[in-house]
């Protein structure tokens, strides 16, 4: 008899778009005629950068002929785009980080949740909360975690993340956990992680021997000087983290699909019987065996980002998000709301006081505005809502009235 993969069952109600997609579209069904503004989901709205476009059309007549066609690509990713992205993103910084050490993907969200296939399924994970739900309910669907009980899974260490602690939990309170997930400038409350603050973590890890999966998908929107960009920029973060990074906001490619993760030389993980292991070998037959990589034309619409036209024009595109955020942030908090995020990062993080999926409803129903409820992103996101930056300036005007009508 053919059985299922009862964890999924242990998956709460349902993943936290799925359910905003239904309430959304009852609310258009009910009223048709309903303009209705988005500002939940973190999808970007702005074309893709003239470069970018340039080098893709380039790349889809190199396939157009014998000569300069491309089938199978190496899974790692091209190395034309894996240099680029370790110079540009890492040497020029300072940051010690080989082309080979790159491992390019379809985007960060699949690797988030794929990288856990090198660890045991005792590993114990620890997970800031509110936390991206990817992070938990991969974790639940591989088995490591108990049964959802009010809003957390047993065999999951949660680390608070609320205004005490300025949304950045410290290493203190995460017991015996050998794998913790970090994410900063963080989703989904825009908050942002001091150098500091990350070596604190690095400490623990190599103390620990444990390990830190770093989702930096957001790093672009860091416009605050000595704010770092990379769990790289801490001493001795090559031993014991791994980082994801994203072309989904940075560029807008969460259409086209492309990211990398970096898997350091000599970051190990142990055996049963304490021999330690190598991890990057491990995520390369993983990748290999599993993945075909992502397309030739992708990627060198990946590479044109790294131009000097790319750059100038993917930096306008986040500038252009981030005064979308701040025009949002400067209204609610005129209207007595505390806002966390915007700054450097295309999130606010907005305190409703009180129950977030009834706010999230009003909106809904007197506005036709989408935000994203913060009980969605765990028990201690209940309260807030994020509301999202990716949109027209026209649209985030339109927003602005409709919430100061509404509020």
């Amino acid at each position: 008899m053919l059985h299922v993969n009862e964890n999924y069952s242990k998956i709460q109600a349902s993943y936290l778009f799925t359910e905003i997609a239904h309430r959304v579209s009852a609310h258009q069904a009910a009223n048709p005629s309903a303009k209705v503004i988005r500002l939940g989901i973190g999808d970007v709205t702005e074309p893709l950068a003239p470069s970018v476009v340039a080098a893709m059309h380039r790349a889809v007549d190199d396939e157009a002929g014998r000569t300069n066609f491309h089938g199978y690509g190496p899974e790692q990713g091209y190395a034309f785009l894996r240099e680029k992205a370790a110079k540009i993103d890492f040497q020029d910084r300072g940051v010690d980080i080989a082309a080979d050490e790159i491992f390019v993907s379809d985007g960060a969200k699949c690797d988030c949740g794929n990288i856990q296939e090198l660890f045991g399924g005792d590993v114990k994970i620890a997970v800031g909360d509110p936390v991206y739900p990817v992070y938990v309910d991969t974790n639940v669907m591989a088995g490591r975690t108990g049964a959802n009980d009010g809003g957390r899974y047993a065999g999951l260490t949660y680390l608070t993340c609320d205004a005490s602690n300025g949304f950045v939990p410290g290493p203190e309170a995460t017991g015996d956990a050998d794998v913790v997930y970090l994410c900063y400038p963080n989703n989904p409350t825009g908050a942002v992680a001091t150098l500091e603050q990350l070596q604190k973590w690095v400490d623990w890890a190599n103390g620990r021997k444990a390990l830190i999966l770093f989702d930096a998908a957001y790093e672009a929107f860091i416009r605050t000087p000595g704010i770092p960009h990379s769990i790289y920029e801490c001493r001795g973060a090559r031993t014991c983290a791994i980082e994801f990074r994203s072309y989904s906001k940075t560029a807008g490619f969460t259409g086209v699909r492309c990211g990398y993760t970096v898997v350091p030389k000599g970051l190990v993980a142990y055996a049963d019987d304490g021999t330690p292991v190598e991890l990057r070998p491990m995520w390369t037959r993983r990748q290999t065996t599993k993945f075909n990589g992502a397309s030739y034309i992708t990627q060198r619409g990946a590479e044109a980002i790294y131009t000097p036209e790319g750059q100038r024009e993917t930096k306008a595109t986040i500038d252009f998000y981030l005064e979308n955020g701040r025009l949002m942030k400067e209204a609610l908090q005129s209207l007595g709301y505390g806002v966390t995020g915007g700054g450097d990062s295309p999130y606010l993080w907005v305190d409703v006081k009180g129950d977030s999926w009834a706010f999230f409803d009003r909106l809904l129903k007197e506005a036709n505005i989408v935000t994203t409820p913060g009980a969605g992103f765990g028990r201690a996101g209940e309260g807030y809502i994020r509301i999202s930056s990716f949109n027209s300036r026209e649209n985030v005007l339109e927003a602005i009235e409709r919430f100061k009508k509404a509020l």
